[in-house]
């Protein structure tokens, strides 16, 4: 497989102003690939450390940050000689190391020559107990599961995957059935690595599926192995609710939906810590689609997907048959799988700041507010072929939204007032 970060990981290498690489993200979405690819790929050689795997090596930090004795440590354990030039060095699981966090922080100030890059689940976890994180002297890289383009990549279809990011319009109308088959796909089997590994390997739809609850298993596994006891009961609440969220017509979050009498207060903390473990994504309404976005948001009114629309079909019980073949009798949830999508694709991009839209009532709205690069741009999305949308037409006209995108199953179609933008190209 291949991954767009091993991109960004080579510009993070080559750069004067480089500090150690802090690489955040949730579990199995394949982050000890992407760093052992790119120390093969991009070094002469390279160490791995697992701290959860190597509990020799966990007090590795704990009575000082002497960097010439933690270098040494760690060639006598690899049996590979470090030179700064050329040698990566991975911390994986660093959260299981005790100060291992903190050292980032004095390979940063004593040592700068050497190439560190730390990962590890959870990590977000990791940053809140008794550990002084080194602010301001690490980078960090978010990888989250495999995009639309990803997917291609994985199924040999890199040129494909080339004119989509070309936005090469004219060429792609002619593969647009072709790429609706290949979206109708990753609905199903979604951008978690393993899956995608699996389904190449087998195209067997049942092994597929099960290798998503397997997943589904081991994030609820975690729940209560690294939330504190008094926050797990709402974190599952929060976590299985997501399904029925998402299936309303209005997918803002309901707290009543978790229980009778839910109250928001009782449930931050919860959907903070899945938010923060990166399995769970948030965007806030906004009132007004003015720069900067974030002076306008409600922190009170939000919707939560999923951190991949694979694993959202899973949990929600949906058969192949259901997205592959359109069954009409779930068009309502399609809808759902088609707006989680277009949030996984808008968030593979961290400088895109993501909202929605309604206006005080709640009778009109828009599924995405955007801000890129300076520049507002809304976004309507629709699954099947009705593309009327009133509201949508209405914030346009009041806004005068200029860059306004429709994506549908439709080809690319540019009119007066917006674009129609084809699912499977929106970046």
């Amino acid at each position: 497989m291949k991954r767009d970060k091993l991109e960004e990981l080579q510009s993070w290498k080559e750069s004067k102003f480089r500090k150690p690489l802090v690489v955040r993200g949730a579990r199995q979405t394949g982050k000890t690939w992407l760093l052992k690819e790119f120390g093969k790929s991009a070094f002469k050689n390279f160490i791995y450390v697992n701290f959860e795997e190597t509990p020799t090596l966990r007090s590795l930090f704990i009575n000082d940050f002497d960097i010439p004795r933690i270098i040494t440590t760690l060639q006598i354990y690899s049996q590979v000689t470090i030179n700064p030039d050329d040698t990566l060095i991975i911390f994986d699981e660093i959260q299981s190391a005790e100060k291992g966090i903190t050292s980032l922080k004095y390979f940063c100030e004593n040592a700068p020559q050497y190439f560190i890059v730390a990962a590890g689940s959870l990590l977000g976890m990791g940053l809140h107990s008794n550990t002084s994180f080194p602010v301001g002297k690490v980078e960090f890289l978010d990888l989250r599961p495999m995009s639309f383009s990803e997917f291609l990549v994985a199924l040999n279809e890199d040129r494909l995957a080339e004119i989509i990011k070309k936005k090469d319009w004219e060429v792609i109308s002619v593969f647009h059935y072709k790429l609706i088959e290949f979206l109708h796909y990753y609905f199903y089997v979604g951008g978690m690595p393993e899956v995608v590994s699996r389904f190449i390997e087998t195209h067997n739809w049942d092994l597929v599926r099960q290798t998503q609850y397997q997943i589904l298993h081991s994030y609820e596994g975690d729940f209560s192995k690294h939330a504190s006891y008094e926050i797990v009961p709402r974190i599952r609440m929060v976590w299985q609710s997501i399904p029925a969220q998402l299936a309303k017509e209005n997918k803002k979050f309901i707290f009543g939906i978790l229980r009778e009498g839910a109250r928001a207060k009782d449930y931050e903390l919860a959907i903070q810590w899945l938010v923060d473990c990166g399995l769970l994504l948030k965007s806030h309404r906004i009132s007004k689609p003015h720069l900067p976005l974030i002076a306008y948001q409600d922190l009170s009114v939000f919707k939560l997907f999923l951190n991949d629309v694979g694993l959202l079909g899973a949990m929600a019980g949906l058969n192949v048959r259901t997205i592959i073949e359109g069954d009409a009798i779930f068009t309502e949830f399609k809808g759902a799988l088609a707006e989680q999508y277009v949030m996984q694709q808008l968030r593979t991009d961290n400088d895109k700041y993501i909202g929605y839209w309604t206006n005080e009532r709640s009778t009109s709205e828009v599924d995405f507010v955007i801000q890129d690069k300076g520049e507002i741009i809304p976004i309507e999305v629709k699954s099947g072929e009705n593309l009327r949308s009133k509201s949508f037409r209405l914030f346009c006209e009041k806004f005068k939204s200029e860059g306004a995108i429709r994506t549908s199953l439709k080809p690319y179609k540019k009119e007066e007032w917006m674009i129609n933008v084809p699912l499977y190209g929106i970046l």
